[in-house]
């Protein structure tokens, strides 16, 4: 049982069915924002492993001695893009497009327990575009929502993972701008086993698989960056 940021529901899966496809075991994976499963595992939520879009989640659950001693990895590095499905609005401009008349609406993942949400807020800030934009700000509640918001015309613009816009099922909806990774803090993306895991074993054989070159090659794939810890591999 996986608990697994919503940036991760396209790349996850493939790891999932390759690692099911090895060893013959069965990965349930359950996608959400990371600020709120990392509150139900800690009121005793029954997962196994923990993908979070933030280190930080992992490191408190750690230090409130809710995981296994010595499995915290860092898997991957996030990034943010400003992602339209419309050509009318032409995210090449990159942010600076926000503040047009035409863009009535943008949606970022809510900031408040979505990493992904933070990074939008911070990269705002880092072109003090926030308060000329922030009335236009719709919430999603973790960044698949965000994604989602876009998607069915409920917001003309979104600032989204780049994961999600890489995924073969959105390939070729609309246009996307990559933000530069200077403009906010670096979104590292850490896991950890759970004390309260019922098959330790396997959970253990995951985090191992998950730290072979090639599971870093597949994020990649999907839009990720290897982080240091990763590389080290």
């Amino acid at each position: 049982m996986v608990a697994a940021a919503a940036d991760l529901q396209f790349g996850f899966r493939e790891l999932a069915a390759t690692f099911e496809k090895q060893t013959g075991a069965s990965v349930k994976v359950s996608f959400g924002s990371s600020g709120n499963f990392a509150n139900q595992i800690e009121n005793g939520a029954p997962f196994d492993l923990f993908f979070s879009a933030d280190l930080s989640y992992p490191k408190r659950l750690e230090a409130a001695g809710l995981t296994e001693p010595g499995t915290l990895f860092h898997y991957a590095d996030g990034k943010i893009v400003l992602w339209a499905r419309e050509s009318r609005f032409d995210v090449k401009r990159g942010l600076s497009l926000l503040v047009d008349p035409v863009v009535r609406k943008i949606a970022i993942a809510n900031p408040q327990h979505a990493p992904y949400g933070r990074a939008a807020v911070a990269a705002l800030q880092h072109e003090q575009l926030y308060e000329k934009v922030k009335d236009k700000l719709v919430f999603g509640e973790n960044i698949s929502q965000t994604a989602q918001f876009v998607d069915t015309g409920n917001a003309d613009v979104g600032i989204v993972a780049l994961s999600l816009v890489m995924a073969p099922a959105m390939q070729g909806k609309g246009a996307y701008f990559l933000i530069p990774e200077s403009e906010y803090p670096t979104i590292e993306q850490g896991c950890i086993v759970l004390k309260v895991a019922k098959n330790k074993s396997l959970a253990i054989q995951f985090l191992g698989f998950v730290k072979k070159p090639e599971t870093g090659a597949l994020l990649k794939k999907y839009g990720f960056g290897v982080s240091q810890q990763a590389a080290a591999h």
